[in-house]
């Protein structure tokens, strides 16, 4: 089967309190842990001997880089809307409580990271990290996997990104420091609204709004710098003028390098166990959200152009990036790169979304670069000067359909780098 690949080569004795017809398949070979503990209460853990640990992006997905790690699948987190929830059925668990209360652990992967940037055929590509589930959540706590990861890519030079709703990042601040002294490494925190009666009815797993934007002024502050992607923007409940003013203030006073706005989507799996949530929580909302996501996981391009266009007035407004300072740069820049202007920190604007992630080599939708000349492009193609790309600047040209499909994963799952500038350019 698919996860054949995270069975323990040695079988170990289950929890004996768990009778083997419950236990997933893949597991029957893994050690079962559960932990009575307030943190971890309700959990169960699965830790298995991975045999490999960085993993290939399928072509098909048309993600902006080729290789990611993930050393947990099903997240404590427990979002409502996350959009890796299918990936539990893999597994033989269901992608409802399952995904938040029955998560892998994969315990050897530093040692496993550690062989495959030594390995010969490695060609020192950039990583990606929380682009499937967070690899800050409260398991790390205890197993401290990343702590290992970290180290191995800083002992390789090896460049990273890391996306987190966790605040548990700090903890590891000494390595991404040490990092960043040898390579290039992008960190992003997503937070897509500051209203804590809906974080806690959404997100009951994860650190509160604010803590995490405290833990984005700590990065930025330390001269690493740091973005924030603010997704979901939730239709009716997270995305009325005075709630993303409120949020993107505060991103701004957390010196965030950029904003992405992302709005939410609905995959399947996901999609049911949403509209579950919301039929218990919100059911006036019922109706509102078969007219929006009735078509399909994505809500319409007007509602989408009418946010984005939203943040990118509030980014200016609020001064998003100003603040931001220059992140930490060691290596010398080549002398053929232009130095970069000042309005390249608002919204990633003026920038190559093939380049969000440094030495990919990998590019997106159609395959064609796109630059993000002003965010609203995203959505728009409101002219006719023919056929073009979904991210080029308004008034040159319409998006093509491949690129608008593939956008939302784009910005939520792809990490901004480091950015590398020069004071006073």
């Amino acid at each position: 089967m698919r996860w054949d690949n995270l069975r323990l080569n040695e079988p170990t004795t289950l929890d004996a309190a768990a009778p083997d017809a419950a236990v997933p398949l893949f597991a029957r070979d893994a050690v079962t842990r559960t932990f009575d503990t307030p943190g971890f209460r309700g959990m169960t853990f699965y830790e298995v001997h991975a045999k490999s640990i960085v993993s290939r992006v399928p072509r098909s997905s048309r993600m902006p880089f080729t290789w990611t790690i993930n050393p947990y699948r099903g997240c404590q987190h427990a979002c409502a809307y996350c959009f890796a929830r299918s990936s539990h059925n893999y597994l033989d668990l269901d992608a409802g409580h399952d995904f938040d209360s029955k998560v892998v652990v994969k315990v050897n992967a530093p040692q496993l990271l550690r062989a495959k940037l030594a390995s010969p055929g490695w060609a020192g590509e950039h990583i990606a990290m929380g682009t499937n589930v967070d690899c800050y959540q409260r398991a790390e706590g205890r197993y401290q996997l990343m702590r290992g990861i970290i180290a191995a890519l800083r002992d390789a030079a090896n460049p990273f990104s890391i996306l987190t709703k966790g605040t548990l990042i700090l903890r590891d601040l000494d390595l991404l420091l040490e990092s960043a002294e040898v390579t290039d490494v992008g960190l992003n925190v997503s937070a897509g609204f500051v209203d804590k009666d809906l974080w806690r009815a959404i997100e009951p797993g994860t650190p509160a709004p604010e803590r995490r934007l405290e833990a984005c002024a700590t990065l930025a502050d330390s001269g690493l710098g740091c973005g924030v992607l603010m997704g979901p923007v939730v239709p009716y409940l997270s995305d009325s003028p005075a709630q993303l003013e409120a949020a993107v203030r505060q991103v701004a006073a957390a010196g965030a390098a950029h904003v992405t706005p992302i709005v939410l989507h609905l995959r399947p799996g996901t999609r049911e166990w949403f509209m579950g949530w919301l039929r218990e929580a919100h059911p006036r909302l019922l109706p509102r959200y078969a007219e929006l996501y009735g078509r399909g996981a994505y809500a319409p391009r007007q509602y989408q152009e009418r946010i984005t266009g939203q943040i990118r007035e509030l980014a200016r407004k609020h001064g998003v990036g100003r603040a931001a300072g220059n992140p930490r740069r060691i290596r010398p820049e080549p002398a053929s790169r232009a130095p970069a202007r000042p309005s390249e920190t608002l919204l990633s604007t003026h920038e190559q979304l093939t380049l969000l992630l440094p030495r990919t080599g990998r590019q997106i939708g159609c395959g064609r670069p796109h630059p993000v000349a002003d965010v609203t492009a995203v959505t728009q193609g409101n002219n006719n000067s023919g056929p073009g790309h979904a991210l080029g600047p308004p008034g040159r040209s319409p998006p093509c359909q491949a690129c608008l499909k593939t956008f939302d994963l784009l910005v939520s799952r792809a990490p901004e780098p480091r950015r590398r500038t020069r004071s006073g350019t």
